[in-house]
Order: structure tokens, then C-alpha cells, then sequence
């Protein structure tokens, strides 16, 4: 047993030898490049005379640093009501329906789109008017709901798009073709091409954080493939903050183990990590020695940005009485505004549980209160602390649905899916408040006027950060691949 225990140790040695003589050897030359850029060392530190010591990494530059022009944006807060809002009930006045109500909506309006299975079931579709009574907000006019009166109050500060529309019919392949330019899983979400293109302000934190929350009747939901980092190397790909005492999966250290052990075992394992590099070129494993570091270094930053008890009260006031929940979406908006504080470039907000095809009277009312007053407050926070003029706010589902009652006009009415247009706001990031872009025909059926597909909305995200959409490709398996796949036009009447 002495023996094997010797053997094993003179084995250490050995190995730890030859990763030190290996990374000596290779001068700092294309290996050492590749290991800076993807541990977040940086092109200088790269071409500099050695590595940086063990669990320091400096600012991650990303690929393209600055992007190609100047930018209006530096970061981006994703929200994402997964399941779909009702368009007709919230934010797409429409006189119209609310005169018709009960009555079939016009063939000729309906006409021979893409409905889901569901609809196709139905032999009648009778329109039915929106569930609350809408008014004018700000200076602007815009018209919004009664239940939504918070964003309705800060809707001079909001740029609404009424003409978005999708291919999807289906919750998952229209949830990820939103995030990752594709119907089918497997690509870059939004966030890892951000996080791959423009690296991180703070390397104690994540670029990309992703948190989630639902309603208690929540029926579908998220789906991971909107958060992950496809064929992009690994470490790009959204970190999910958690409710509860460990927010983030596997970042603690086990029974017994103290931060100086957790140290020397990490750099154990990145000495033989590196010396397995040399010799495979695998970029992965450099993905995951970067994956160890962050976590090591967020058993310090993570706690710190969850405990509120640094926020005054009028501040959690704004934020609404759900903010002392965790797991509430109040609560997620309140520490995004604390990650973005923090140099995190891409938070993704899911709200979980908008797919009301019953009940919808009684279930969207208050979904619609749980996300209203925090979603307002975030905006306000921004912008009071000088945010919102540089970081982009997006609000929106994967689809709309649709102006006809499903299953018929009773007390249990639903709305169906529905792909042919839906509404999403921006704020700040370079957008042009206070106006509203495309409109839909008088039964919000319909675009009529300035149709956005959703590779626009993303090559305009992108534009926002300084970044050229065609330009932000990865070769993988024969072809330059880009979020906006070979579609996507910037959408130049919401930017101020």
C-alpha cells in the first residue's frame, strides 16, 4: 500500500513537471492565446511574458472587444413571459374587437395562415374583447390596459413593437428560434453570443445570467435550450441563479473543505487540465478550467448580490410586495438591476405560466399584476441611478394569441396560440422612447404596416451593442453560423 501510494505521488510530480514545462515550451504562442482569450486572461496578458497566477483572471475582452462601431448599449436585460401575453389584452387597442365581440372574425381577416392544432379543431372562432378597459399613458398617448397601469405609467419611456411576428405555432421551436435564430436546439443563445462577442466587465461574475420564475399554474415550461451555448465553447452559455440558500448549483465547497484546499485542489487539476490541452488542442477543456475558476470566484461575488439587506425600503417598495419572496419575479428583477450594477452583460428574465388557453379571465389578471408593477420598477431604477441610456431592456413572449375565443365565448374561454403578430417593448439602449413601431390590422390578426421578423429583432439588439450581426459568425462543421442564421434586417425606426 506504501508503495502505491509513493508511485502515485511520484506520478503527480511528473505530470505536474511536464504541464509546467509544456506551457514554458510553448512560448506563449497560439495555445497561450487560445487559454488567455477563453480563461478571460485577455489578448494582453497573452502576449505578455507568462501566465497570470493561478484563479487570476483579468476582464474577458471577447472576440471582437469593442464590436465594429460605437455602441448605444453595453448590456442587455432579456425579459421573457414564456407562454405567451394575450397582445389584445395588454398592450394592441383594438376598438374593433370590443364593438364585435361574439361575432365570427371575418374570413377574409382570418384568411389561411399557420394556426396551431388546436385551432384547427375549432369550427366556429368567435372574437372576444379584451378582459379590462384600456386608456392613454404619458405624453405619447399610448394606449395600455388597466391591467398593466404601471408600464402604462412609464410608457414614455418604452419603445412598443406591435408588427413582430414568427413562423412558430409551438411553444419550444418558437421559444428558441426567439433566443437562438433557430427552430431546433442546438445553436447559441442571444446572451453566449453576447457573452462570446464581447466578454465580461467583471470576471467575479458571469456574463451571461439567466434566473426563472412562474406562476403557480404554470403549464409550460422554460426551456434550456434558450440559454445555452450550442457549438459555442461551453463557458459562454447562461449561468442560472437559483432560489433559496445556493443560488448557484455546485459553486459551494463540500463538508470539510475550506477555500485554501479548494485552491490547491483547483490548481492541481488546471496543471493537469492544461497538460491534456497541449497534447489534444481541445479547446473544451479550456472552457472548463475557466467554468472552475468563475465558480471559485462566485463563492465570494454571488453571495454578496443576493442579500438585499443593503436596499432601502423605498426601493424594495418600487419593486412591489413580491420582491421579499425569493423565486418571485419581482425579486429577479430587483438582482438584475444588481448584476448589471455589476458588470454582468446579459441577464435573461424568464416569467413562466402565460399560456392561457382556458380560464383566461380569471389566470391573466393576476399574471398580469405579478409582472406589471416590478417590470415598471426596473425601468425606474435604471434610470434613476443613469442605467437605462446604456443598457437595453427587452419585454416579450415567443408568440402572440389569438383574438378569437378558444373553445367558444363561456366563462372558461382560452386564447390559442397565435404566430401572425405580437407586441414587445424596448427601453433605453439607444432605443427611441415614447413611440410605438408597425401596426396590426383592426382585429390585431394581421401586420399591415412594418412587419419585424425576429432575426430583425436580434440583428437590432446586436446593432445596439456596436455589433454588425452579419459579421458575429463561428465556423463549426463547414459554415460560418450567426445568431440571425441568413435572415435579419436592423430595425431603424426604433432607434433614437
Amino acid at each position: 500500500m506504501h508503495t502505491e501510494v509513493k508511485m502515485t505521488e511520484e506520478k503527480r510530480q511528473q505530470l505536474i513537471a511536464m504541464s509546467r514545462r509544456a506551457m514554458l515550451g510553448t512560448g506563449m504562442g497560439l495555445g497561450g492565446i487560445a487559454m488567455a482569450e477563453i480563461l478571460g486572461t485577455g489578448a494582453a496578458r497573452a502576449a505578455g511574458a507568462g501566465a497570470a497566477p493561478a484563479g487570476d483572471a483579468g476582464p474577458d475582452m471577447g472576440k471582437l472587444a469593442t464590436g465594429q462601431f460605437p455602441a448605444r448599449a453595453k448590456r442587455v436585460i432579456d425579459i421573457h413571459m414564456k407562454g405567451s401575453v394575450s397582445q389584445v389584452d395588454t398592450f394592441d387597442y383594438k376598438p374593433e374587437v370590443i364593438k364585435r365581440h361574439g361575432q365570427e372574425i371575418p374570413p377574409s381577416v382570418k384568411g389561411h395562415g399557420k394556426i396551431s392544432a388546436m385551432s384547427n379543431a375549432q369550427s366556429s372562432f368567435p372574437l372576444m374583447r379584451p378582459l379590462a378597459d384600456f386608456k392613454q399613458y404619458g405624453q405619447s398617448g399610448r394606449w395600455v390596459s388597466d391591467l398593466m397601469p404601471h408600464i402604462g405609467a412609464i410608457s414614455d419611456d418604452l419603445t412598443f413593437i406591435h408588427s413582430i411576428w414568427t413562423p412558430q405555432v409551438n411553444h419550444d421551436p418558437a421559444d428558441i428560434l426567439l433566443h437562438t435564430g433557430f427552430q431546433l436546439a442546438g445553436r447559441p443563445a442571444a446572451g453566449a453570443w453576447v457573452n462570446y462577442a464581447l466578454g465580461t466587465d467583471n470576471s467575479n461574475m458571469p456574463a451571461y445570467v439567466v434566473m426563472k420564475s412562474q406562476f403557480q399554474a404554470a403549464g409550460v415550461g422554460a426551456t434550456q435550450a434558450t440559454w445555452s451555448a450550442g457549438f459555442l465553447p461551453s463557458n459562454h452559455q447562461g449561468v442560472e441563479f437559483r432560489s433559496g440558500n445556493s443560488p448557484v448549483l455546485y459553486v459551494e465547497n463540500p463538508d470539510g473543505m475550506g477555500r485554501q484546499e479548494r485552491r490547491a485542489e483547483m490548481d492541481f487539476i488546471g496543471e493537469l487540465s492544461r497538460t491534456q490541452y497541449q497534447n489534444s488542442g481541445d479547446p473544451e477543456i479550456l472552457s472548463k478550467i475557466a467554468q472552475y475558476e468563475m465558480a471559485y470566484r462566485m463563492q465570494d461575488s454571488v453571495p454578496e448580490i443576493t442579500d438585499l439587506s443593503d436596499e432601502p425600503d423605498y426601493i424594495l417598495n418600487m419593486y412591489g410586495p413580491q420582491v421579499h419572496h425569493p423565486g418571485t419575479f419581482a425579486r429577479n428583477c430587483l438582482l438584475t438591476r444588481r448584476l448589471i450594477e455589476r458588470g454582468v452583460k446579459y441577464v435573461n428574465l424568464i416569467q413562466v405560466g402565460w399560456d392561457h388557453h382556458t380560464g383566461i379571465a380569471r389566470r391573466h389578471p393576476p399574471d398580469c399584476w405579478a409582472v406589471d408593477q416590478p417590470s415598471a420598477a426596473l425601468v425606474q431604477d435604471l434610470k434613476q441611478r443613469g442605467l437605462l441610456d446604456d443598457t437595453l431592456v427587452t419585454w416579450k413572449g415567443e408568440f402572440g394569441r389569438t383574438v378569437y375565443a378558444q373553445g367558444g365565448i363561456t366563462e372558461n374561454s382560452g386564447r390559442d396560440h397565435h404566430g401572425g403578430n405580437f407586441t414587445m417593448w424596448m427601453a433605453g439602449g439607444g432605443t427611441k422612447p415614447g413611440t410605438a413601431y408597425g401596426v396590426t390590422d383592426d382585429f390585431s390578426y394581421n401586420v399591415v404596416e412594418n412587419p419585424v421578423e425576429v432575426h430583425d429583432m436580434n440583428a437590432t439588439m446586436l446593432y445596439l451593442l456596436g455589433i454588425d450581426h452579419k459579421q458575429l459568425t463561428y465556423h463549426y462543421q463547414g459554415r460560418d453560423f450567426r445568431l440571425t442564421d441568413t435572415a435579419g434586417k436592423v430595425i431603424q425606426g426604433i432607434i433614437a
